[in-house]
């Protein structure tokens, strides 16, 4: 018999589990930058050899770091404001925003008010003891 997922997950609360997703998205970007930094110092020393000059290590990782912090302020100030900024102006103007919510329990209430128009008050009044308004 295989074990409920549920189950599973219990079994496998080890740090790696828990923690999965962090431990993949660590391994991409050690992958990711190694690449970049190797494939950058073969393109390097190519130019150096092109241009007859003498290889430097101090000057490759000048140039390497500002490719790389050029690439990063590109990528994540994109990313941050398509995640962060779109995520905000979602919030604020979308139904699944306060005022959406505020609108949708009004519509419940009314609807429980033209159903059971002797017991709504109370329902509605038990429920915002029980779920109170933040």
């Amino acid at each position: 018999m295989l074990p409920r997922y549920g189950q599973l997950m219990k079994a496998n609360n080890s740090t790696i589990h828990k923690y999965g997703y962090f431990w993949a998205t660590l391994a991409l970007f050690i992958i990711s930058l190694t690449g970049h930094w190797l494939f950058a110092w073969h393109a390097y020393v190519d130019e150096q050899k092109i241009h007859n000059e003498e290889v430097r290590v101090g000057s490759y990782l000048i140039e390497v770091s500002r490719d790389t912090l050029e690439n990063w302020q590109s990528e994540f100030l994109q990313l941050i404001w398509q995640v962060a900024g779109l995520a905000l102006l979602w919030h604020v103007g979308s139904p699944q925003s306060k005022e959406g919510d505020e609108r949708k329990e009004e519509k419940l209430d009314a609807l429980l008010r033209m159903l059971k128009p002797a017991e709504a008050e109370k329902v509605i009044r038990e429920l915002e003891e029980k779920y109170p308004k933040k």
